[in-house]
């Protein structure tokens, strides 16, 4: 009899340990420190020096004008939960991507890198182009337009964005509200791409994993308290 409810006992604990392993997610790990660009590099030049272009400013990476060139992150990542808050200047255009895949034959992120939006909707132009707002700020750009168009803050305000990809799935969130959700593979995807000024673009899209960029579309851009959590 000792021994059947030692037996019970000891795969009661093994079920109890093996749950909470598998519903256990990544801890959330800090992508920047506030304090230098460890664990980022200028895109297709590891190694190099970041341009002085970039600055960090109060806790925060600043692209201070043109030229800085895009960052990307030294890790890849595959599914995730993204965080970070962004300030954009007046007039001003950036973005942030995933699944960025770095070759000499790609000249930047967004060759590979499908992009959040980062906007001055109110006057920079872009906010006009695309179709049905898929240009503003918060949507999966050129592909699907936010759910909510006043979700954004004006420039020069702190917006916090949140980016989910996972198996398959990706959401996006501005200021606590769901902007978008799609596939990130099968038939939908193929068709937002097909319909996307990416229809043609050898490698767009194509890497499941790869590298977080923040780009330099030549405008004054912060971003800070970035941080992920792998799935």
């Amino acid at each position: 009899m000792q021994k059947v409810k030692f037996s019970l006992v000891l795969a009661a604990v093994t079920l109890m340990l093996t749950c909470g392993f598998v519903q256990k997610k990544g801890k959330w790990q800090n992508l920047f420190n506030g304090k230098d660009f460890s664990g980022w590099h200028a895109y297709n030049k590891q190694g190099q020096p970041i341009s002085d272009k970039w600055q960090i400013e109060d806790g925060a990476m600043v692209l201070t004008g043109r030229g800085g060139g895009d960052l990307v992150t030294d890790a890849e990542f595959e599914n995730f939960e993204l965080e970070m808050e962004w300030k954009i200047s007046e007039k001003g255009n950036s973005g942030v991507m995933w699944g960025v895949v770095e070759d000499k034959k790609y000249c930047c992120p967004y060759s590979t890198g499908p992009e959040m939006q980062v906007l001055d909707d109110a006057k920079h132009p872009d906010a006009l182009a695309g179709k049905n707002g898929n240009h503003k700020a918060g949507s999966l750009y050129d592909m699907i337009p936010p759910a909510d168009f006043s979700a954004v803050k004006p420039a020069g305000e702190w917006n916090k964005a949140k980016m989910k990809i996972d198996k398959g799935q990706g959401t996006f969130w501005l200021n606590g509200k769901q902007m978008v959700t799609f596939p990130t593979k099968g038939p939908e995807w193929d068709k937002l791409v097909a319909n996307s000024k990416f229809k043609t673009w050898e490698g767009f899209a194509k890497f499941a994993k790869g590298k977080i960029a923040i780009q330099d579309h030549g405008d004054k851009v912060w971003f800070r308290n970035i941080r992920i959590r792998e799935l």
